[in-house]
C-alpha cells in the first residue's frame, strides 16, 4: 500500500498537469486552473478518510472544517450580523472537527466503501453539486471541479492497486483488489446508500431554470419560477409592486 507522501505527490503531479493542459487548451483560466489542482490533489488522499490515526484522515478533516466555514460565511454573511457569523461558523469548524470526526471514524472501515468506484464518483458528483448550487459556479466549471476531484479519487484507487503487487516476488499481496474496485462488496447497505446519495447529486447537477423576466437562473433571483409562470419570486413580487390592483400571484 502506498503511503501518504507517495498519495498526495502524485495526486498534485496530476492536478498541475490537468490545470496546465486546460490552461493551454483555453479551457479554463489561470484563476480557475489553481483550484482544479488543488482539488484533485485534495482527492488523491480523500479514500484514506477511513484509515484512523493517519496524517491523511487528520488533514482531511481540517480542509473539511475549513470548507464548511467558508461555504457557510459565503451563504450567511447577507443574512446574519458579524457576531452571529461569527458564532455559527465556529459551530461549523467545531461540528466537523469534534463530532463529525470521531462518529466517522467509529462506523467506517479501512479499505470499505470509501476504497470504490462508486465513491469516487459519489465524491466528484457532490463537488460538481456544491460548486454549481451553493456557490455559485458556472456549469462548465462546476462540471470540471467534480471532474478534478474524480480524478485525484481514481489515482490514489489505481497507486493501492499497484503496491499491492510485489515484482520481486512475482506474487499478489493480500490487499490485492480492495481498492480499485466497483462497490464495496461486504455491505450491501452502504452501497444501497452510496446509489441514492449519487442519483440525487444527479438531480442537483441538473441546470436551473431561467426566469423569463430577468433572465438569471432562478436560485439567484428569488427562488425556484413555476414552471407554467416561468417567473422568479422576485420578478413576480415586483410585478404585483407596480400593479397594486392586480392579483397576487400564488
Amino acid at each position: 500500500m502506498a503511503d501518504f507522501r507517495t498519495h498526495l505527490s502524485a495526486a498534485v503531479g496530476g492536478g498541475a498537469l490537468l490545470a496546465f493542459i486546460g490552461w493551454q487548451g483555453e479551457l479554463w483560466s489561470p484563476g480557475e486552473a489553481l483550484p482544479l489542482g488543488a482539488l484533485t490533489a485534495f482527492g488523491g488522499i480523500l479514500p484514506d478518510i477511513d484509515a484512523d490515526h493517519s496524517h491523511a484522515v487528520r488533514l482531511i478533516f481540517n480542509t473539511m472544517a475549513v470548507l464548511a466555514v467558508v461555504v457557510g460565511v459565503l451563504l450567511l454573511h447577507a443574512q446574519l450580523e458579524p457576531g452571529a457569523l461569527l458564532m455559527v461558523c465556529g459551530g461549523l469548524y467545531l461540528g466537523v472537527r469534534v463530532v463529525l470526526s470521531p462518529i466517522f471514524k467509529r462506523f467506517s472501515v479501512h479499505r470499505g466503501i470509501w476504497h470504490s468506484l462508486l465513491a469516487a464518483v459519489l465524491c466528484g458528483l457532490a463537488t460538481s453539486v456544491a460548486g454549481y448550487q451553493w456557490l455559485g459556479q458556472p456549469a462548465r466549471l462546476a462540471w470540471a471541479q467534480g471532474a478534478a476531484l474524480l480524478l485525484g479519487y481514481c489515482i490514489h484507487l489505481l497507486l493501492d492497486e499497484l503496491f499491492s503487487v510485489d515484482l520481486t516476488g512475482a506474487r499478489l499481496k493480500r490487499s490485492f483488489g480492495t481498492a480499485l474496485k466497483p462497490f464495496d462488496y461486504r455491505a450491501p447497505a452502504t452501497r444501497c446508500s452510496c446509489c441514492w446519495s449519487r442519483r440525487a447529486c444527479c438531480r442537483g447537477c441538473r441546470p436551473l431554470p431561467r426566469c423569463r423576466n430577468c433572465g438569471v437562473r432562478a436560485r439567484r433571483c428569488g427562488g425556484s419560477p413555476r414552471p407554467s409562470a416561468r417567473t422568479c419570486a422576485a420578478c413576480r413580487r415586483a410585478s404585483c409592486a407596480a400593479a397594486p390592483g392586480a392579483r397576487r400571484p400564488r
